[in-house]
């Protein structure tokens, strides 16, 4: 029997970035060592993205699109949902849990199905 998964980021049949619906791979966010795979699937830090994305991890192809990491976008996405949208806990137990802080945004574009991460934000 298939794991129940569930994520921050919403549909985990439908790639975040391209909004494809075929070749969807699940993309833990922490995984590794300490356990982290197991928190990101308690947390919901799982995420749907397409193959072609997911080929050397959460890593975009930066040939062909402008983009900064991904994998760190998403990371820093995480920490703001725990720290301040569930309020899990502070930032000092996102530091005591995850050990490191994904705050630096400048100059960050992620594009999320034809619009930019800070145009959403925008019309919330």
């Amino acid at each position: 029997m298939a794991k129940k998964l569930w994520s921050i980021f919403g549909d985990l049949d439908k790639c975040l970035i391209t909004g494809m619906e075929r070749d969807i791979e699940r993309h833990h966010v922490f995984e590794g060592r300490q356990g982290f795979k197991k928190r990101s699937e308690e947390l919901g830090f799982v995420v749907a993205l397409h193959s072609s994305l997911h080929v050397n991890g959460a890593r975009l192809d930066t040939r062909n699109v402008n983009w900064v990491d991904l994998d760190h976008w998403l990371k820093r996405m995480c920490q703001e949902w725990y720290v301040e949208v569930a309020h899990i806990g502070t930032r000092q137990d996102w530091y005591n849990e995850f050990g490191k802080f994904f705050d630096d945004r400048a100059n960050e574009k992620i594009w999320l199905n034809g619009k930019w991460e800070w145009d959403l934000r925008k019309e919330k």
